[in-house]
């Protein structure tokens, strides 16, 4: 993003944290990984949010069954990358923000790799399969980047019920419990932010999960998803990402001394 541009519409973000919260946004670099229901979301809050420099990494498609919840999924854009088309928006909301895509499946050691790419003031983890995940998440603890990772968000409705914690103080999500466990046989069982829900999953009245064939070979079955769901953990993380970015700024509110 030039430094010279007028940007009149981050003119309102301006106004609430000055020259100096403008600059530091425009400066920063971010990593996210997954362009899904959380991650699309985070990333057009990133740009919103005045970030200078964003770099996507997914390299799924848009299908039908995506629309209920990502944000670049419409009938218009299924089977288009994902990534790929989320930047062509976000280029149109910030035409001067330096937005890079990489179109790759992510493994361990590619994750890994990713991190060292960087440099980067926030990563933020939006990735679904495990074995990357763990590893991106070592990654960025090994060379002290600050990441934002989204735990599941799936088969749950109470948006209330969302929290943002260390890993550590993570409760009730299954999946933060599986990524705990990996965690602590690499030694780590602190320093990761979550954003979490420790709603348990909802069932029908009779207890049983509504049950639905693989989308592809070699996937997991799919679980239910509401709209706002996704929705609300991307925003989270983008918060949390971008609140990481201002810490700098010395902002103060009323009735603090």
């Amino acid at each position: 993003m030039s430094d010279d541009s007028p940007c009149e519409e981050f003119s309102r973000l301006r106004l609430l944290v000055g020259e100096d919260g403008v600059a530091l946004l425009r400066q920063a670099r971010v990593l996210l990984a997954g362009v899904g229901g959380v991650g699309s979301w985070a990333a057009e809050a990133l740009v919103r949010g005045g970030v200078g420099h964003l770099t996507m990494i997914d390299y799924d498609l848009i299908r039908p069954s995506n629309i209920n919840r990502q944000l670049h999924a419409l009938h218009s854009t299924v089977g288009q990358e994902k990534a790929l088309t989320m930047a062509a928006r976000l280029r149109d909301i910030a035409p001067d923000a330096d937005l890079r895509v990489r179109s790759e499946r992510l493994d361990a050691a590619t994750a890994a790799q990713c991190v060292a790419d960087g440099p980067w003031d926030v990563v933020i983890d939006a990735i679904d399969e495990r074995p990357p995940k763990l590893a991106l998440l070592a990654a960025c603890l090994h060379v002290g980047i600050p990441v934002i990772s989204s735990m599941g968000a799936a088969n749950k409705l109470l948006a209330g019920d969302i929290r943002v914690a260390d890993i550590a103080d993570s409760y009730g999500c299954p999946l933060a419990k599986v990524i705990r466990k990996q965690l602590k046989k690499l030694g780590i069982d602190h320093g990761i932010r979550v954003v979490f829900s420790p709603e348990g999953p909802v069932r029908l009245e009779n207890g049983e999960f509504i049950g639905s064939d693989r989308e592809e070979v070699g996937e997991r079955r799919p679980l239910g998803t509401i709209s706002f769901m996704p929705a609300l953990f991307g925003l989270r993380c983008a918060a949390e990402a971008i609140e990481t970015i201002l810490r700098p700024l010395p902002l103060s509110r009323r009735g603090e001394s």
